[in-house]
C-alpha cells in the first residue's frame, strides 16, 4: 500500500512555503543536520537503529526489518503513531521523510495511514535527495544572479543598513555570528550542514531578483564555512564602503557587543546571565591576545575587568567605551585597511548609510 501514498518532489515549492517536516531519521543524524521548520519524531532511537544496522550488515534486509517491527511495537509504536498524529492535526499540510525516502519513511506513512486513514506526504528521495537538491540550487542560483556586496569598518553599521533593505543575503544572521573574535551570540552556532541548507533556501525564495546584497564576509563565519560559489562571486562583484565617524562606529558597537549582549546573557539565564556576559567578554578578548601582544593585551583586560564591575555594580556600561573604542581602532582598523587595499579596484560607491541607500534606490535595490 505504501507504493501508492503520495510521494512529494516539487522540493522548490516546499522551501518557499516553509512546509512542516516530520524527520523520521534517529535523533543522532537530525543533530547533523536538517531543513527550518522540521521537527525530529523519529520511527527509530539511536540505539535501536544502531542495532537493525548491525543486523542489516550480519543477517541481511529481511532480519533487519524483522528486528525493527519487535523493537517498535505494543506501547512503543503506539507512543510514536501519536506523536506523528499529533504533529498532522497541527499540521496538516506537512510532510515526512526518512534518509532516502525508503522503508523508515514509508513504514512510518503506512502506519500513519493504518490508523487514521490520512494519506500524509512523503518526500521522495528523502532527506539525501532534499540535501543534493539545496547545494545544486546555492550553485545554480549564485551562477545567476549578480551579488552586490556592502563593506566597511568594524560597527559602522553594515548589519543595520541590511536590516533596510529587501533583497538581502544575511551571511551573519543564518551563521548566527558578528563574523569576529566577539561574534559569538548567546546561542550555538548551527552546524555546517544547517548553515547551508538555510542559505540555500533564502537564495531559492529570493532568486527572483537578480542583484542580492551581501555583506563582506571572508570564508568563515564564525565556526561555519560560506559555500565556494557563494565566495567567488562576491569575492569579484561590485563593492559599496559604508562609512560611519568614530563616534558613530562606537555607539554602534556598544549596543551590538555591550548593552544589547548583556541583555541578551540575562534575558537567558536570569541568574548567570552577568556572569555569562562577562565570560563572553573575557573570552573573547583572550582569543586575540597573540595579535594584540602582551602588553595592549593586558592593559584591555584590566579596563574590561573595571568595565564589568562597573556594569554589574551600578548598571554603567561607560567603562566600555575605551575598551571598544580602542579595539575598534587600534585592532581592527589597521587589519581593515591592509584588506580593503586589495579590493579598491572593486569598489563603486562610498557613502554614509542615508547616501548608500538612495545610491541603491536609484538602482532600484533598496
Amino acid at each position: 500500500m505504501s507504493s501508492e501514498l503520495t510521494q512529494i518532489d516539487d522540493f522548490t515549492q516546499l522551501f518557499i512555503g516553509d512546509t512542516p517536516l516530520i524527520d523520521t531519521r534517529a535523533p543522532i543524524e537530525f543533530d547533523q543536520g536538517a531543513f527550518p521548520y522540521t521537527t525530529s519524531l523519529p520511527l527509530m532511537s539511536d540505539k535501536e537503529r544502531e542495532l537493525v544496522g548491525t543486523c542489516y550488515k550480519n543477517k541481511g534486509q529481511e532480519k533487519a526489518i524483522e528486528l525493527g517491527h519487535e523493537l517498535v511495537q505494543g506501547e512503543v509504536k503506539q507512543e510514536r503513531l501519536d506523536t506523528w498524529l499529533e504533529f498532522i492535526k497541527n499540521n496538516p499540510n506537512g510532510a515526512l521523510y526518512c534518509f532516502r525516502g525508503g522503508m523508515r519513511s514509508q513504514i512510518t506513512q503506512q502506519w500513519i495511514y493504518e490508523a487514521s486513514g490520512i494519506n500524509y506526504p512523503r518526500i521522495k528521495g528523502g532527506y539525501k535527495a532534499l540535501r543534493r537538491f539545496l547545494i545544486d540550487e546555492t550553485d545554480r542560483i549564485m551562477g545567476q544572479v549578480t551579488p552586490i556586496v556592502i563593506g566597511g569598518q568594524t560597527g559602522c553599521g553594515k548589519t543595520l543598513l541590511l536590516d533596510q533593505l529587501k533583497d538581502t543575503i544575511d551571511l551573519e544572521g543564518l551563521a548566527n555570528h558578528r563574523g569576529s573574535a566577539f561574534g559569538n551570540t548567546t546561542t550555538p552556532q548551527p552546524t555546517q550542514i544547517n548553515f547551508e541548507n538555510t542559505l540555500a533556501i533564502e537564495l531559492i525564495k529570493k532568486q527572483a531578483n537578480s542583484r542580492l546584497v551581501f555583506e563582506d564576509e571572508g570564508s568563515n563565519v564564525g565556526t561555519v564555512h560560506i559555500p565556494q560559489c557563494v565566495q567567488d562571486k562576491t569575492s569579484q562583484t561590485e563593492l559599496i564602503l559604508l562609512e560611519a565617524s568614530v563616534a558613530e562606529r562606537l555607539e554602534v558597537s556598544m549596543d551590538a557587543y555591550v548593552i544589547n549582549m548583556q541583555q541578551d546573557f540575562i534575558t537567558q539565564d536570569t541568574t548567570n546571565g552577568f556572569d555569562n556576559f562577562s565570560n563572553y567578554w573575557l573570552n573573547s578578548l583572550e582569543k586575540i591576545q597573540r595579535r594584540l601582544g602582551l602588553e595592549r593585551y593586558k592593559s584591555l583586560l584590566q579596563l574590561v575587568n573595571s568595565a564589568l564591575v562597573k556594569y554589574k555594580e551600578q548598571g554603567d556600561p561607560e567603562g566600555f567605551y575605551p575598551v571598544v573604542e580602542e579595539l575598534l581602532v587600534g585592532y581592527y582598523d589597521p587589519m581593515y585597511d591592509y584588506q580593503i587595499q586589495k579590493k579598491m579596484g572593486r569598489v563603486i560607491f562610498k557613502g554614509n548609510a542615508d547616501e548608500v541607500l538612495s545610491y541603491l534606490n536609484d538602482r532600484s535595490i533598496a
